[in-house]
């Protein structure tokens, strides 16, 4: 293998930073580059973005690592955010802005279906909970809405679509971008009875070829290679999408293993070997994809309870972050002094591992002998325990966790997550994960790795490791969460219809980030 073989770009298109890794000739990681992008907000609960401004930054950062790196890459791969309308027409234009995963239009149209059973009925196809940001409920909006946009668009891209067509020309979707809402998930090709049940029958023919895990590699186009400074030609890789991407690029690529990416929201995934079989009586909630590993599928929840609810505790208390929260904490009574945090701040209520958009958080348990560490750690605990109630709703018991995010930086929530879930925790040494799984994804697909599973042991480096404490074993504080969850229900009953009557909010947001 010559010496250059793994020099590469990975980029990875988030909601409001692209980055761009480019990593050496042994597989380490180099440079990155990285580009702020603007979320426009024109209407309350609307989310876009401009597609041609997502693309100019991802070129910008992409020409910035190219310059950096010590020898011409062999290959790029692209993962960004998943859900969402990106829209162009035949040639290749936007027909307007991204309609992002966490935007809130079509809250009515899925409030619909949520009320005459489309919901359930998709959730036992396609193994997803359908949510606004999906490409289905916007597309339901456009046509009744934006009827012009909807006749002038030829393909419905994702952002990883969208930029995978500006590098090669050819339009495109990832299976497991394509899976919620579109996929029978069973037999991973399109359902008919999916397009019926959401009313877009028309859309069909705006879905771009389906690429599976054996048809991810287009040369990239002399266009492209003009404005990034990637040699024309080279292997251009669509990879999963960024959740996907992430599992991978932490090493989560054999069935029962689980990561979580501790961000703004938490989304705690498990690797599994088969798709889900929900049937009648299932609630459902969470969401199932491809994994991007041949043969394997993830099991997603992506929580409403995550950063924000630390960075709310640190408001709460004055402090300025939510690692001087972390600091405070870790000087909390190990039984946080009798107090109780339920994690439900979002105003959309909860929606993985249980769906309720009245849930609502709630401090309990505060005394005279409350001190705000003691405040401090239960806000901390209540986020951590919402972990464990996602692993706990996992089709099997994960062997270890591997966790990514900013919440990595503090070791003393990293031991608090092996001890409260009872699992072994990892935190990868990469600073960009989902770019190191499309990296990986890159390199299998362009036979430089011979499987994901060599390529992750090789590649995937591990610079922590935490093993839970028996002494510390939370199974008490957790059967005592779910039953003061439980008591809190009646309560949020009562918010129940003022929250249905408002702009329904409690659907909006898929799973991207």
């Amino acid at each position: 293998m010559g010496e250059a073989d793994l020099t590469a770009l990975a980029i990875d298109a988030g909601t409001t930073v692209v980055k761009v890794v480019g990593y050496g000739p042994d597989g380490a990681e180099l440079t990155v580059g990285r580009r702020p992008t603007r979320v426009t907000r024109p209407r309350p609960g609307w989310a876009e973005q401009d597609m041609t401004d997502v693309w100019d930054a991802v070129a910008s950062a992409v020409r910035e690592v190219v310059a950096a790196l010590p020898a011409p890459p062999a290959f790029v791969a692209v993962t960004g955010q998943g859900d969402g309308a990106w829209l162009i027409d035949g040639a290749g234009r936007p027909t307007g802005p991204a309609v992002l995963w966490n935007d809130g239009r079509a809250a009515g149209i899925v409030g619909d279906w949520e009320r005459d059973g489309t919901v359930d009925e998709a959730f036992r196809i396609c193994g997803s909970r359908l949510s606004t940001g999906m490409p289905n409920a916007v597309l339901a909006w456009l046509r009744a809405h934006d009827p012009d946009r909807a006749a002038r668009s030829r393909h419905l891209l994702t952002c990883g679509g969208w930029l995978f067509y500006k590098l090669t020309g050819q339009p495109a979707v990832d299976e497991s971008e394509a899976a919620a809402p579109f996929l029978d998930i069973a037999g991973r090709t399109w359902s008919d009875r999916l397009f019926e049940l959401y009313g877009v029958e028309w859309a069909r023919e705006l879905l771009p070829p389906l690429r599976d895990d054996d048809h991810r590699v287009t040369p990239l186009g002399a266009a492209a290679g003009a404005e990034t400074g990637l040699p024309e030609g080279i292997p251009v890789v669509l990879a999963p999408y960024d959740i996907c991407a992430t599992a991978i690029g932490s090493g989560a690529v054999s069935a029962g293993r689980a990561c979580t990416i501790l961000g703004t929201t938490l989304s705690t995934e498990i690797v599994t070997d088969a798709p889900p079989a929900p049937g009648p009586a299932d609630t459902p909630v969470g969401i199932t994809v491809p994994l991007g590993v041949p043969g394997h599928y993830l099991r997603a929840f992506p929580t409403m309870s995550g950063g924000d609810m630390l960075d709310w505790g640190a408001r709460l208390l004055g402090l300025s972050s939510a690692a001087e929260l972390m600091e405070l904490a870790e000087r909390g009574s190990a039984d946080t002094a009798g107090v109780r945090f339920m994690p439900y701040l979002s105003p959309a209520g909860e929606r993985a591992p249980f769906f309720d958009p009245a849930a609502r958080g709630s401090l309990t348990g505060l005394s005279l002998d409350s001190g705000r560490e003691d405040v401090a750690r239960a806000v901390v605990e209540g986020v951590t325990l919402a972990i464990r109630d996602c692993l706990a709703a996992s089709p099997a018991e994960p062997g270890l966790l591997t966790l990514s995010g900013g919440g990595t930086r503090s070791g003393f929530w990293m031991r608090l997550i092996s001890d409260v879930t009872g699992v072994p925790v990892a935190v990868p040494a990469d600073t960009e994960i989902g770019a190191r799984g499309a990296w990986l994804t890159g390199a299998v697909a362009t036979g430089r790795e011979p499987d994901f599973a060599t390529a992750a042991a090789h590649r995937v480096r591990i610079a922590a490791s935490y093993e839970p404490d028996p002494a510390r074993a939370a199974d008490g504080r957790y059967a005592e969460f779910l039953e003061l969850r439980d008591l809190h229900r009646p309560v949020w009953a009562l918010g129940r219809e003022r929250t249905a009557g408002g702009t329904g909010s409690a659907h909006a947001g898929g799973a991207g980030a």
